[in-house]
């Protein structure tokens, strides 16, 4: 994962689709639905740090604008 749509893509696999149309809203949506999968044990550590790291240099892009 490199990007935050290969994030969302990634969410799409356990049937989470997000799409508001807001993407700051969007973005904390994702980083909290991989907070509960991560602590749900429905994915491991290193793909929900390296997940969030991606959403959040993104928040952190558009909250500079």
């Amino acid at each position: 994962m490199k990007t935050a749509y290969d994030v969302q893509l990634f969410l799409k696999q356990f049937g989470c689709y997000v799409y508001f149309g807001d993407r700051q809203l969007e973005l904390e949506f994702m980083m909290d639905e991989l907070k509960e999968m991560y602590h749900s044990s429905l994915i491991d550590k290193e793909k929900w740090v390296l997940s969030m790291s991606i959403l959040q240099n993104e928040l952190t892009k558009i909250q500079r604008k």
